[in-house]
């Protein structure tokens, strides 16, 4: 995991938009921060350095009381989302400071994007690993199934790392050196070029390089 400051972002969808000459760029939009610094650690008092953030508030109602404990120095009432970042200076840093993209980006930064990828449940190798499969015709009895996965005398067995049918996404993607195309400060959102892991509405952490 990359140890630099970033900011928690919300996936909204996908859009493009035209450069002067019409050309067309594929972008992601994402609604980003402003986040809060909850807690700041330090390799004294926690052995490491990181700044723990909170984003996407919400109501104190559905908070419990000992997270209510632990947001009530950076005077917040409750968040959706609740993450740490890996920094090499955490006196740079307060409780109840407010992190926004103007702080942390500027347009043309490369960052790295880290997201859940879409859960796609149990699926067999086609899907899950492109094999080709056998004939579709009625007088073939290979269709998508794997095949042989076996061995002979030596070793006897499934070895490891076999591609098999499996649970396929809902891991955890990290897509390196993402352009920021454009950032909106009033509506706190980022436009990055191209494809980002995860569904809209799915969380997102923005490193900065």
């Amino acid at each position: 995991m990359p140890k630099s400051m970033g900011i928690l972002g919300k996936k909204i969808g996908m859009t493009r938009i035209y450069s002067e000459l019409g050309q067309a760029t594929p972008v992601t939009v994402v609604e980003a921060g402003p986040c809060k610094v909850l807690q700041v650690k330090s390799e004294d008092t926690d052995g490491y350095n990181a700044i723990q953030v909170g984003f996407s508030e919400k109501k104190a109602s559905r908070v419990n009381k000992a997270v209510a404990g632990h947001l009530k120095k950076s005077g917040s009432e409750g968040f959706y989302f609740i993450r740490e970042f890996r920094v090499s200076d955490p006196e740079k840093y307060e409780v109840g400071q407010d992190i926004t993209l103007d702080a942390v980006f500027k347009v043309g930064d490369l960052v790295d994007v880290q997201g859940t990828s879409k859960g796609k449940g149990f699926q067999g190798v086609i899907k899950r690993h492109g094999f080709a499969g056998g004939g579709a015709g009625h007088g073939s009895k290979f269709h998508r199934a794997p095949g042989s996965i076996g061995m002979s005398a030596y070793p006897g067995r499934v070895v490891k790392g076999k591609k098999m049918p499996g649970r396929m996404g809902n891991d955890t993607v990290l897509k390196k050196n993402v352009i920021i195309v454009d950032i909106r400060s009033d509506d706190n959102v980022v436009l990055l070029k191209g494809p980002l892991p995860g569904a809209k509405n799915g969380l997102l952490k923005i490193f900065s390089k």
